[in-house]
């Protein structure tokens, strides 16, 4: 896509499912990454090009920092110094029981990684951005923002907030020549989907008007583009990537 090649591009939740699928898009379109996750990057078939390119002086640099604790949000910060373009807010957890045995610590950590981090990384690549008068923030929402979702109090709480806040940056950040804008993925085949029973996942697609569960690579798609000089004229937009669940 236009605009995307030697673009520097950070990602967060790189390591695996949606986060993975982004990083190699952004690589096959000529970016250079910098990608973080809490987890190590895996050492297998499917990553074996984003190893290939990493160390010294190549176009992926990888960081194992915990985004959830103002230690990993600073050495990402850090990383940025040398140059942000791009930011995509990809990590998130869930931690799913229903509201009335929901504890403190379930609420804490589905808060601090989905919400309170897309803030702080915001914040820190926001003002570089603002300074160059240029650059992307992209932020992991979710379509259960829009409609809840039972046992998700804490999940959906972040990721409706992670809209509001998409929308109030992209209007504080507009004026300096930076876009931002969110993707609210449906139900997408990943690791965390994997261990969901057959008859639960063909219900979960059957909601959809296309009947199935999304790719990784859909969503990457949806990131590209809107990083991309295609979406130049689009800001604080919520872009559903979910089959139609959402109409």
């Amino acid at each position: 896509m236009r605009g995307i090649s030697g673009k520097r591009v950070v990602i967060t939740g790189a390591a695996g499912g949606i986060g993975r699928a982004t990083a190699k898009r952004f690589l096959d379109e000529g970016a250079r990454l910098l990608l973080c996750d809490v987890r190590p990057l895996p050492d297998t078939g499917l990553d074996r090009e984003l190893h290939a390119e990493s160390g010294a002086g190549a176009r992926v640099r990888y960081l194992q920092a915990d985004i959830a604790t103002q230690a990993g949000v600073d050495a990402l910060a850090a990383a940025m110094d040398e140059g942000v373009d791009v930011l995509i807010n990809n990590a998130g957890i869930t931690r799913d029981a229903s509201f009335g045995k929901l504890s403190d610590e379930q609420w804490d950590q589905v808060v601090a990684v989905n919400l309170t981090a897309v803030f702080r990384l915001s914040q820190a690549a926001g003002l570089r951005m603002k300074a160059n008068k240029r650059g992307v923030i992209l932020n992991a929402a979710s379509v259960v923002a829009h409609n809840g979702n039972f046992g998700q109090s804490n999940y959906v709480a972040t990721k409706a907030g992670v809209i509001g806040l998409t929308k109030t940056l992209a209007r504080e950040l507009g004026r300096s020549g930076v876009r931002v804008n969110a993707v609210a993925p449906g139900f997408i085949e990943t690791p965390m989907t994997a261990a969901v029973p057959a008859t639960v996942l063909a219900g979960m697609a059957e909601k959809a008007p296309l009947a199935r569960l999304g790719k990784p690579e859909e969503i990457a798609a949806a990131y590209c583009f809107l990083a991309s000089d295609d979406a130049s004229f689009i800001t604080g937009a919520v872009l559903n990537v979910d089959g139609g669940l959402v109409v």
